[in-house]
């Protein structure tokens, strides 16, 4: 018999060493098996693994059935990896969360874009902040920081755990280019192609150098010149929002549908979109597809074959 704390360790040992999972992957399973480890102590249920079955699974479900869908699918998703690992090592004869029939749907919600008119007031406000911030402070060398995030995920449409994960060596300045490593530790290259985006992120560099050396190569450093962390960019690019007066959550997140979406009202064609996104099918990309209503209005006044006739009675 097997304890149900050796089995989750057991568990995310082999996602560490057997199948080299992110730190951040095991981060979540870590978490949220910790939390139904803490529900069946809470209600005396068994805490070995072989007696825990579908009935104990149920009454978890019903207890987190009030959390966000995305939040709930995940934690099923952290019981069914653990439980199908410990079938297929013999540990459990019958995976209990099998037995149960789930089903959770998300409400279908289309991601939120800036336009390009708020894209310009959040840039204008980040490079205002270094213009008007003395050079002999270090708030300034922050000031440039801030900037260069802002250009990084507008530029690159990359994710935020992209971005923090950047070292020196990503960077080719040569082609201007930059290897982005993501889901899967899947490589793609994104070239920087705008000029004054370039010139901020060699400035960047330059004041930095030495402390991104010391952290490791690092290119993104906080005041005690460790890695920038994701929490820190979310909390940058919020300030920074706000202080732009654009009324909208704007996240990390934020720039990649915007970057996306935009190109896509420019014409570009989507194979090429998913590509720089780094999504690894098409249908993801497509729900970029849905265009907005102006430029929808935009659209079939100029390019509808019927307002190339006109007809009156």
């Amino acid at each position: 018999m097997n304890s149900l704390a050796q089995s989750i360790n057991n568990f995310l040992q082999h996602c560490r060493y057997e199948k080299n999972l992110s730190d951040k992957t095991i981060y979540f399973y870590r978490l949220d098996l910790t939390q139904f480890t803490s529900f069946i102590e809470k209600n005396n249920y068994p805490v070995v693994i072989q007696e825990i079955d579908k009935v104990h699974l149920k009454h978890y479900l019903r207890d987190i059935s009030n959390w966000k869908i995305k939040t709930v699918k995940r934690k099923v998703a952290s019981l069914k990896a653990m439980f199908n690992y410990l079938e297929y090592e013999d540990t459990i004869i019958t995976n209990p969360i099998r037995r149960i029939r789930i089903s959770l749907k998300e409400a279908s919600t289309l991601p939120k874009a800036l336009s390009k008119q708020e894209i310009r007031l959040i840039f204008d406000e980040a490079y205002k902040a270094v213009t008007t911030t003395p050079k002999t402070k270090f708030a300034y060398l922050e000031k440039i920081r801030n900037a260069v995030v802002i250009e990084l995920l507008f530029s690159t449409g990359a994710r935020v755990s992209e971005i923090v994960s950047l070292k020196l060596q990503d960077i080719d300045s040569e082609t201007k280019g930059l290897i982005l490593k993501g889901k899967g530790d899947k490589e793609r290259i994104i070239q920087i192609c705008n000029s004054d985006t370039w010139s901020l992120i060699e400035t960047y560099i330059a004041l930095f150098y030495d402390k991104i050396v010391a952290s490791g190569s690092h290119l993104l450093i906080n005041r005690l010149g460790n890695r920038l962390s994701d929490q820190s960019i979310r909390n940058m690019v919020r300030t920074i929002s706000v202080k732009a007066n654009v009324n909208k959550k704007v996240t990390p997140h934020t720039f990649r549908h915007s970057f996306a979406t935009l190109l896509l009202e420019n014409d570009v064609d989507i194979k090429y979109i998913q590509s720089m996104l780094g999504h690894s099918s098409i249908v993801t990309t497509q729900i970029y597809t849905q265009v907005n209503k102006e430029k929808q209005r935009q659209i079939l006044t100029d390019k509808h074959p019927r307002m190339s006739f006109s007809m009156s009675v």
